[in-house]
Protein backbone atom coordinates (compact mmCIF):
# COMPACT_ATOMS: atom_id res chain seq x y z
CA UNK A 1 0.00 0.00 0.00
CA UNK A 2 1.26 3.79 -0.59
CA UNK A 3 0.29 6.82 0.56
CA UNK A 4 0.91 10.46 -0.47
CA UNK A 5 1.04 13.26 1.96
CA UNK A 6 0.53 16.84 0.62
CA UNK A 7 1.66 19.08 3.34
CA UNK A 8 2.88 22.42 3.76
CA UNK A 9 4.77 21.05 6.44
CA UNK A 10 6.63 17.74 5.40
CA UNK A 11 9.48 17.95 8.56
CA UNK A 12 6.10 17.34 10.98
CA UNK A 13 6.12 13.50 9.65
CA UNK A 14 9.88 12.42 10.01
CA UNK A 15 10.03 11.38 13.02
CA UNK A 16 6.47 9.54 13.66
CA UNK A 17 6.47 7.54 10.58
CA UNK A 18 10.16 6.54 11.55
CA UNK A 19 8.99 4.71 15.01
CA UNK A 20 7.12 1.14 15.77
CA UNK A 21 4.40 -0.42 13.66
CA UNK A 22 4.59 2.11 10.60
CA UNK A 23 8.66 1.65 11.06
CA UNK A 24 8.52 -1.74 10.19
CA UNK A 25 5.64 -2.15 7.46
CA UNK A 26 7.85 0.36 6.18
CA UNK A 27 10.80 -1.94 6.52
CA UNK A 28 9.46 -4.84 5.57
CA UNK A 29 7.86 -3.23 2.21
CA UNK A 30 4.60 -3.64 3.42
CA UNK A 31 3.81 0.77 2.94
CA UNK A 32 5.48 3.08 1.53
CA UNK A 33 5.10 6.70 2.43
CA UNK A 34 6.17 10.00 0.28
CA UNK A 35 5.50 13.31 1.07
CA UNK A 36 5.18 16.42 -0.70
CA UNK A 37 5.39 19.94 0.19
CA UNK A 38 2.93 21.91 -1.53
CA UNK A 39 5.43 25.00 -1.93
CA UNK A 40 7.42 23.25 -4.49
CA UNK A 41 4.57 23.21 -7.03
CA UNK A 42 3.74 26.95 -7.05
CA UNK A 43 5.15 28.77 -10.08
CA UNK A 44 6.61 32.22 -8.20
CA UNK A 45 9.68 33.45 -6.74
CA UNK A 46 8.13 33.18 -3.10
CA UNK A 47 6.85 29.85 -3.16
CA UNK A 48 3.51 31.27 -2.43
CA UNK A 49 0.68 28.63 -1.44
CA UNK A 50 -1.65 30.77 0.39
CA UNK A 51 -3.53 34.55 0.08
CA UNK A 52 -6.14 35.99 1.82
CA UNK A 53 -9.73 35.41 1.22
CA UNK A 54 -11.94 36.56 -1.20
CA UNK A 55 -14.90 39.26 0.42
CA UNK A 56 -12.22 40.19 3.59
CA UNK A 57 -12.09 38.25 6.80
CA UNK A 58 -8.99 37.11 8.89
CA UNK A 59 -6.44 34.24 8.20
CA UNK A 60 -5.13 32.93 5.06
CA UNK A 61 -6.40 30.80 2.45
CA UNK A 62 -4.73 27.72 0.58
CA UNK A 63 -4.54 28.14 -3.07
CA UNK A 64 -5.91 26.03 -5.08
CA UNK A 65 -3.26 25.99 -7.69
CA UNK A 66 -0.55 24.52 -6.52
CA UNK A 67 -2.34 21.32 -4.58
CA UNK A 68 -3.91 20.38 -8.28
CA UNK A 69 -0.54 20.42 -9.67
CA UNK A 70 1.27 18.22 -6.84
CA UNK A 71 -2.33 15.98 -7.31
CA UNK A 72 -1.98 15.54 -11.27
CA UNK A 73 2.13 15.18 -10.43
CA UNK A 74 1.69 12.09 -8.26
CA UNK A 75 -1.66 10.57 -10.17
CA UNK A 76 0.47 10.91 -13.98
CA UNK A 77 3.34 9.04 -12.39
CA UNK A 78 1.48 6.36 -10.94
CA UNK A 79 -0.73 6.30 -14.22
CA UNK A 80 -3.95 5.37 -13.68
CA UNK A 81 -5.98 2.72 -15.60
CA UNK A 82 -7.08 -1.11 -15.23
CA UNK A 83 -4.41 -1.48 -13.30
CA UNK A 84 -3.88 1.58 -11.28
CA UNK A 85 -7.46 2.85 -10.70
CA UNK A 86 -7.38 6.67 -9.27
CA UNK A 87 -6.91 6.50 -6.06
CA UNK A 88 -9.24 8.17 -3.10
CA UNK A 89 -8.10 11.85 -2.82
CA UNK A 90 -8.45 12.40 0.90
CA UNK A 91 -8.88 16.24 2.19
CA UNK A 92 -8.87 16.54 5.70
CA UNK A 93 -10.86 18.83 7.50
CA UNK A 94 -13.18 19.27 10.01
CA UNK A 95 -16.16 19.82 7.71
CA UNK A 96 -15.74 15.72 6.66
CA UNK A 97 -16.71 12.15 7.46
CA UNK A 98 -15.79 11.23 10.76
CA UNK A 99 -12.80 8.95 10.75
CA UNK A 100 -13.84 5.65 12.84
CA UNK A 101 -12.77 1.78 11.97
CA UNK A 102 -14.90 1.16 9.43
CA UNK A 103 -13.42 4.06 7.36
CA UNK A 104 -9.73 2.57 8.26
CA UNK A 105 -10.93 -0.65 6.57
CA UNK A 106 -12.59 0.65 4.05
CA UNK A 107 -9.40 2.56 2.92
CA UNK A 108 -7.50 -0.42 4.06
CA UNK A 109 -8.97 -2.00 0.58
CA UNK A 110 -7.07 0.61 -1.51
CA UNK A 111 -3.61 0.06 -3.19
CA UNK A 112 -2.91 4.02 -2.63
CA UNK A 113 -4.49 6.80 -0.49
CA UNK A 114 -3.79 10.43 -1.72
CA UNK A 115 -4.06 13.23 1.71
CA UNK A 116 -4.36 16.75 1.20
CA UNK A 117 -3.08 18.58 4.33
CA UNK A 118 -5.04 21.37 5.16
CA UNK A 119 -3.62 24.77 6.93
CA UNK A 120 -4.20 28.10 7.62
CA UNK A 121 -8.02 29.17 7.43
CA UNK A 122 -8.61 26.75 5.22
CA UNK A 123 -8.42 25.45 1.51
CA UNK A 124 -9.88 27.01 -1.54
CA UNK A 125 -13.19 25.55 -2.23
CA UNK A 126 -12.72 24.57 -5.35
CA UNK A 127 -9.91 21.71 -4.18
CA UNK A 128 -13.21 20.24 -2.33
CA UNK A 129 -15.44 20.54 -5.34
CA UNK A 130 -13.27 19.50 -8.07
CA UNK A 131 -10.43 17.54 -6.32
CA UNK A 132 -11.09 15.63 -3.67
CA UNK A 133 -13.15 12.48 -3.47
CA UNK A 134 -13.30 12.12 0.12
CA UNK A 135 -13.45 14.17 3.07
CA UNK A 136 -12.03 13.30 6.46
CA UNK A 137 -12.21 14.87 10.02
CA UNK A 138 -10.22 12.45 13.37
CA UNK A 139 -13.31 15.01 15.90
CA UNK A 140 -15.18 17.83 16.82
CA UNK A 141 -12.41 19.78 17.95
CA UNK A 142 -9.67 22.44 15.91
CA UNK A 143 -6.59 21.21 14.90
CA UNK A 144 -3.72 23.93 13.36
CA UNK A 145 -3.96 21.76 10.31
CA UNK A 146 -4.29 18.68 8.53
CA UNK A 147 -0.95 16.92 9.45
CA UNK A 148 -2.14 15.10 12.86
CA UNK A 149 -5.13 13.80 11.40
CA UNK A 150 -3.34 12.16 8.56
CA UNK A 151 -0.67 10.54 10.72
CA UNK A 152 -3.53 9.36 12.57
CA UNK A 153 -5.31 7.47 9.59
CA UNK A 154 -1.83 6.42 8.55
CA UNK A 155 -1.06 4.47 11.19
CA UNK A 156 -4.82 3.16 11.75
CA UNK A 157 -4.64 1.58 8.32
CA UNK A 158 -1.32 0.48 8.64
CA UNK A 159 -2.61 -1.54 11.18
CA UNK A 160 -5.15 -3.41 8.80
CA UNK A 161 -2.46 -4.38 6.14
CA UNK A 162 -2.00 -7.93 6.15
CA UNK A 163 1.10 -9.12 7.46
CA UNK A 164 1.81 -5.49 9.34
CA UNK A 165 1.26 -7.23 12.35
CA UNK A 166 2.36 -10.66 13.86
CA UNK A 167 -0.96 -12.15 14.92
CA UNK A 168 -3.39 -11.86 11.67
CA UNK A 169 -6.34 -11.72 14.65
CA UNK A 170 -5.10 -9.01 16.73
CA UNK A 171 -6.90 -6.36 14.54
CA UNK A 172 -10.41 -7.71 15.50
CA UNK A 173 -9.22 -7.68 19.39
CA UNK A 174 -8.34 -3.91 19.10
CA UNK A 175 -10.99 -1.26 20.93
CA UNK A 176 -13.70 -0.50 18.29
CA UNK A 177 -12.59 -3.21 15.79
CA UNK A 178 -15.82 -5.20 16.38
CA UNK A 179 -17.81 -1.78 17.49
CA UNK A 180 -16.52 -2.97 21.28
CA UNK A 181 -14.51 -1.64 23.43
CA UNK A 182 -10.83 -3.79 23.95
CA UNK A 183 -11.13 -6.05 27.04
CA UNK A 184 -8.83 -5.65 30.10
CA UNK A 185 -5.14 -7.10 29.77
CA UNK A 186 -2.69 -7.95 32.10
CA UNK A 187 0.75 -9.19 32.05
CA UNK A 188 3.37 -10.29 34.92
CA UNK A 189 3.51 -10.14 37.81
CA UNK A 190 0.65 -12.07 39.02
CA UNK A 191 0.53 -9.94 42.06
CA UNK A 192 1.01 -6.09 42.02
CA UNK A 193 0.64 -4.32 45.15
CA UNK A 194 -2.02 -6.23 46.49
CA UNK A 195 -3.80 -6.17 43.35
CA UNK A 196 -4.16 -9.72 41.39
CA UNK A 197 -4.81 -11.08 37.72
CA UNK A 198 -8.37 -12.99 37.74
CA UNK A 199 -8.14 -16.38 38.04
CA UNK A 200 -9.80 -17.09 34.50
CA UNK A 201 -6.41 -16.06 32.89
CA UNK A 202 -4.46 -18.28 34.94
CA UNK A 203 -6.88 -21.39 34.21
CA UNK A 204 -5.22 -22.23 31.02
CA UNK A 205 -9.49 -22.73 29.89
CA UNK A 206 -9.14 -21.20 26.85
CA UNK A 207 -12.59 -22.04 25.90
CA UNK A 208 -13.25 -19.70 29.22
CA UNK A 209 -10.85 -17.35 28.80
CA UNK A 210 -12.38 -15.67 25.14
CA UNK A 211 -16.06 -15.67 26.81
CA UNK A 212 -14.46 -13.92 29.91
CA UNK A 213 -12.61 -11.59 27.40
CA UNK A 214 -15.65 -10.97 25.26
CA UNK A 215 -18.11 -10.43 28.87
CA UNK A 216 -15.79 -7.94 29.28
CA UNK A 217 -15.36 -5.92 26.20
CA UNK A 218 -19.25 -5.81 26.02
CA UNK A 219 -19.32 -4.76 30.04
CA UNK A 220 -16.25 -1.99 29.45
CA UNK A 221 -18.40 -0.55 26.47
CA UNK A 222 -21.79 -0.51 28.20
CA UNK A 223 -19.77 1.60 30.96
CA UNK A 224 -18.06 3.43 29.03
CA UNK A 225 -19.35 3.87 25.49
CA UNK A 226 -23.31 2.80 25.73
CA UNK A 227 -23.61 4.48 22.16
CA UNK A 228 -21.70 2.17 20.87
CA UNK A 229 -23.52 -1.40 21.07
CA UNK A 230 -26.35 -0.22 18.83
CA UNK A 231 -24.12 -0.29 15.84
CA UNK A 232 -21.77 -3.61 17.32
CA UNK A 233 -22.38 -7.24 16.07
CA UNK A 234 -24.02 -8.65 19.02
CA UNK A 235 -24.72 -12.55 19.53
CA UNK A 236 -28.16 -13.41 21.02
CA UNK A 237 -25.24 -14.08 24.07
CA UNK A 238 -23.98 -10.94 24.32
CA UNK A 239 -27.67 -9.68 24.05
CA UNK A 240 -28.33 -11.88 27.24
CA UNK A 241 -24.98 -10.46 28.95
CA UNK A 242 -26.28 -6.76 28.33
CA UNK A 243 -29.55 -7.51 29.55
CA UNK A 244 -28.04 -9.31 32.98
CA UNK A 245 -26.00 -5.76 33.26
CA UNK A 246 -28.99 -3.62 33.08
CA UNK A 247 -30.94 -6.06 36.34
CA UNK A 248 -27.90 -4.99 38.04
CA UNK A 249 -28.51 -1.68 38.07
CA UNK A 250 -25.27 0.17 37.66
CA UNK A 251 -24.91 3.16 35.60
CA UNK A 252 -21.89 3.77 32.83
CA UNK A 253 -19.13 5.05 34.26
CA UNK A 254 -19.52 8.61 31.59
CA UNK A 255 -22.73 8.76 31.55
CA UNK A 256 -22.60 11.98 33.77
CA UNK A 257 -20.57 15.13 32.65
CA UNK A 258 -19.65 15.57 36.31
CA UNK A 259 -17.64 11.99 35.47
CA UNK A 260 -15.12 13.56 32.85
Amino acid sequence: MHFDILTLFPEFFESPLSQSIVKRAREAGLISIALHNIRDYTTDKHHTADDTPYGGGGGMIMKPEPIFAAVEAILKDKGPGVDHPLPPIILLSPQGRLFNQQIAREFSKHPHLIFICGHYEGVDERVRQVLATDEISIGDYVLTGGEAPALVIVEAVTRLVPGVLGDPGATFEDSHAEGLLEYPHYTRPPVFRGHGVPEVLLSGDHAEVIRWRRQQALRRTWERRPDLLSKARLSEADKAFLRQLEKEGREPEFANEDNL
